[in-house]
């Protein structure tokens, strides 16, 4: 599970890298995403973001944004949260059991330590670009590490 603000940015582009890159793992897995706030609920991924991901060969144009939900701590085994504002979002509202599988998403995938996916709602091309391409990143790291832990 990938979260960010809104889930129309950041969430969607980093599911839809995971969502692509899924056939050349060794571990199955499903994906999803949710923003923190919901007031995009229902809406498709923001255009810039879908077109950032076609440029790159990657289709989220069905996505839909949601919420988070409490039921999302039973359901995934992990999430994993653009920014260090998401992570304590979602840390406060996850029971105390599922708080250590709680992470920001650049870290624990070995892309940058301690690192921060940017919000590039208020950017332009370039910043949708970048933060496309950091979920590519994500995304192969991701598969990195669970290729490592299977």
């Amino acid at each position: 599970m990938f979260v960010c603000m809104g889930n129309i940015c950041r969430s969607p582009l980093l599911e839809g890298w995971a969502a692509h890159l899924r056939a050349q793992s060794p571990v199955a897995y499903s994906v999803d995403s949710a923003g923190t706030g919901g007031w995009h609920a229902g809406q498709p991924p923001d255009p810039r973001a879908i077109a950032a991901a076609l440029r790159a060969g990657v289709d989220i144009s069905g996505q839909r944004a949601r919420q988070l939900q409490f039921a999302d701590f039973q359901r995934f085994d992990l999430v994993l949260c653009a920014d260090r504002d998401n992570l304590a979002a979602v840390k406060s509202l996850a029971p105390t059991a599922a708080k250590g599988r709680i992470a920001l998403v650049l870290d624990w995938s070995g892309v940058r330590r301690n690192g921060e996916v940017p919000d590039p709602y208020y950017g332009d091309t370039r910043d949708f670009d970048h933060v496309c391409a950091l979920a590519r990143e994500a995304a192969d790291g991701l598969l990195r590490r669970l290729a490592r832990e299977a």
